[in-house]
């Protein structure tokens, strides 16, 4: 029957009434925006990995190559992410020897969009696609439960909203790569200081009509540790030995049993 479906209220509601704890909701951290310029789109990711209230990773790579002028960047389950992209590059590329051309960013977009709709947004992977093609330059976002989105800036994340402030208040239409580099890593950073679940380092990747994507691992390193004021590593004997004892903990004899086993030479 059309119309909306309430079995996960009532599974719900059982689930509690013999007392069992209710499914809840998965929370994630990251921040992931995208930019296109004149001749060229540009992607960017923070770099934390989070395990609830835990740091996991401090320097994640959240920058996936689909193909050679073809990314994305995955916010969700880190895992997801990697494997759904991993999948798709590898279909892509197999797509593209049996065309015998160069992939389009929409054959990608298509992959990963029916690949997460079968899943119905089980799969945690929300994806900014990005790269060139002889079509031109092209960004486009896909969510987990397949749907799809089309515009000259994207943000995804927990500090998407952050990054998108950054984004609607600078971003202008044919800017140059170095402009939209830049944009895209302040972006990062509001998400970096605003987003609990986002930190660490600003990843870029720069995809120019007619290059291979170039890569810039740690563009922005803007959370380096500080050196300690002073050493806490104290010499030998700044601790008082009062007095010391010992004891003879096992007192083993082994028995050897049979003759020896021969071994050749």
């Amino acid at each position: 029957m059309p119309g909306l479906s309430f079995d996960n209220y009532q599974r719900n509601q059982f689930l509690a009434a013999k007392g069992f704890g209710t499914p809840r909701a998965t929370s994630t951290g990251t921040t992931i925006v995208g930019c296109k310029f004149a001749g060229g789109v540009v992607i960017a990711a923070d770099t934390r990995a989070t395990a609830g209230s835990i740091v996991a990773d401090k320097n994640c790579e959240k920058l996936h190559r689909l193909a050679p002028q073809i990314w994305c960047a995955g916010a969700g389950t880190a895992a997801d992410t990697e494997m759904v992209t991993q999948l798709i590059a590898s279909n892509l590329e197999l797509h593209s020897l049996s065309q015998n051309r160069k992939p389009r960013v929409i054959t990608a977009l298509t992959m990963l969009k029916q690949h997460l709709f079968k899943y119905q947004g089980h799969l945690g992977a929300y994806l900014i696609v990005a790269g060139v093609d002889p079509t031109g330059a092209h960004l486009m976002s896909v969510q987990a439960h397949g749907s799809t989105d089309i515009g000259q800036y994207q943000s995804l994340g927990s500090g998407s909203l952050a990054a998108m402030a950054v984004l609607e208040t600078h971003w202008k239409p044919d800017m140059t790569k170095e402009e939209a580099v830049q944009l895209c890593a302040q972006a990062i950073e509001s998400g970096i200081w605003n987003d609990l679940g986002s930190g660490s380092n600003v990843d870029v990747c720069v995809m120019e009509v007619g290059k291979d994507a170039e890569l810039y691992r740690n563009y922005k390193t803007p959370n380096v540790r500080e050196s300690k004021t002073r050493s806490y590593k104290f010499p030998r004997g700044t601790t008082a030995v009062l007095k010391e004892r010992s004891w003879q903990v096992v007192d083993e004899q082994v028995v050897a049993l049979g003759e020896p086993m021969e071994v050749d030479a």
